[in-house]
């Protein structure tokens, strides 16, 4: 009983996304917008796990996505109009939450 509870509680959110990268794997400055996608997801956890996954399965990338596959120093913004946004950055033990002033 408890579980259909949550089941019918957990909502989805609509986040815009974008991909930066920088023109070569592992730079430092130089981030440039690669792609721009909505998810759908219960929050940014879920998202980005779902992003990574489609743009590290060569069978799931769209088929206008141009850029590398995503790496370390890769940067994810997410874009929630009203609500704000942020960014995340893919790190050596994960991807951490960063400021803006690290996108230039």
């Amino acid at each position: 009983m408890v579980t259909n509870f949550l089941i019918k509680t957990r909502r989805k959110f609509k986040y815009d996304i974008t991909i930066f990268q920088t023109p070569a794997y592992g730079q430092q400055t130089g981030y440039k917008p690669v792609y721009r996608l909505y998810v759908e997801g219960s929050n940014h956890h879920d998202a980005i796990n779902y992003v990574y996954r489609i743009f590290n399965i060569n069978d799931l990338m769209p088929k206008d996505y141009q850029a590398r596959y995503i790496n370390t120093g890769d940067i994810l913004f997410f874009d929630e109009g009203r609500n704000g946004h942020s960014y995340y950055k893919l790190c050596t033990g994960g991807w951490k939450k960063v400021n803006r002033f690290l996108i230039r």
